[in-house]
């Protein structure tokens, strides 16, 4: 296959107009593919990487916290539909019974390989329980707790090894230890926390490297209490998320936090329960009752409760309406997230040997026209 015409998304993070050769699923040099293959006209199109969402709680009216197969098949067929070609999707706080199962359907869904016309199921991001009881957010209290090494090695075997991202909350007694023993295994992030600058500092030097949701279920960034949010700033290796939906951080502060971080650390993410792609009305997420009102998701005492906005949404919204560069949002959407996994060796870029999924996006209002998943549009 030829895409012809388009304005491509580089390696080096800009725009050049070229086109792109795809042969068995993979980029390829142009002297790989025969005069005659199939070709797409991109004119008037941009043509960026497939994106990777590493976390996200459902869609669809699944959720990953169901833990079945059918949820997570439904869930990475409509990623796949709106661009996100890689997935690592989130659980909540829930009972070690509840994890182990969807950890054991998860290392199922897995083994069984890459399903067609669905997005490329990577693993996981825990999201819970090892969060602080204040800053819970829409987690479930009933099911916190400690930070605990053998109950982490209890549940990532049961995966098959697919936690890609750890949450703590490294004030909680056995965060530290569970965050040195393990950083090199897993990406360990600061999440739902009531931390202090020094603490989270010290999480850092343990090993943590990200921090899950910037701005939401921490404390704020003051003058004289910069917290995590400052030690973040502080420590040049730390990787943050942004949910840029239009609802969890205002647009100010979405600029704000380029400037302090840069696009090479921030990660752009959906946080989408299970009605993203539906109606409004009521839902729920990690067991508890959500009412959806437009982008708004809330649990009944007002809680923010996840997003509705799938990433491709949110990228938009952070270029049409935040004022974020189109260049830097797609490396935020797309790049980043992919290295913080450790899958960009493969995806990620459009780059030849690395697997073909390409979105080819209108220039003017960034609407989506087409997804090529794997080398085969969809």
């Amino acid at each position: 296959m030829i895409i012809k015409n388009a304005c491509v998304y580089t390696e080096d993070g800009i725009f050049l107009n070229k086109d792109i050769y795809i042969r068995d699923g993979l980029f390829v040099d142009s002297r790989e593919v025969a005069d005659d293959g199939a070709e797409i006209d991109a004119a008037g199109c941009l043509a960026i990487p497939g994106l990777t969402d590493i976390h996200f709680h459902g869609c669809m009216s699944h959720d990953l916290c169901d833990g079945t197969r059918e949820a997570i098949d439904a869930m990475a067929a409509y990623e796949a539909s709106v661009g996100v070609t890689n997935i690592v999707p989130a659980t909540m706080t829930l009972s070690e019974d509840m994890l182990l199962t969807i950890c054991r359907e998860v290392k199922t869904y897995a083994e069984e390989g890459v399903q067609d016309k669905r997005a490329h199921f990577w693993g996981i991001n825990m999201e819970g329980p090892f969060v602080a009881p204040a800053k819970k957010g829409a987690q479930n209290g009933e099911y916190i707790c400690n930070p605990d090494v053998a109950m982490f090695d209890r549940l990532n075997e049961a995966s098959g090894n697919l936690v890609k991202l750890l949450d703590i909350a490294p004030e909680q007694e056995g965060a530290m230890e569970l965050i040195e023993k393990r950083h090199k295994e897993v990406v360990i992030s600061l999440a739902h926390t009531c931390a202090d600058y020094d603490t989270a500092v010290k999480a850092f030097e343990k090993g943590a490297s990200h921090v899950t949701h910037l701005y939401n279920a921490m404390n704020p960034y003051t003058h004289r209490a910069p917290g995590l949010i400052g030690a973040a700033a502080d420590k040049k290796g730390v990787e943050v998320e942004l949910i840029c939906d239009g609802v969890h951080i205002h647009p100010a502060s979405v600029r704000t936090t380029f400037k302090i971080f840069g696009d090479d650390r921030i990660i752009l993410i959906s946080d989408s329960m299970r009605a993203t792609g539906l109606e409004d009305g009521d839902y729920t997420l990690g067991g508890q009752y959500v009412k959806v009102t437009g982008n708004l998701a809330a649990l009944k005492d007002g809680t923010i409760a996840g997003s509705v906005t799938n990433l491709l949404d949110c990228m938009r919204t952070a270029v049409l309406k935040m004022g974020i560069p189109l260049e830097s949002a797609v490396k935020c959407a797309a790049v980043n997230p992919a290295k913080s996994v450790g899958i960009y060796d493969c995806c990620g870029s459009i780059s030849t040997g690395k697997v073909a999924d390409v979105i080819l996006l209108e220039k003017e209002d960034l609407a989506l026209r087409q997804v090529i998943l794997r080398g085969e549009p969809l």
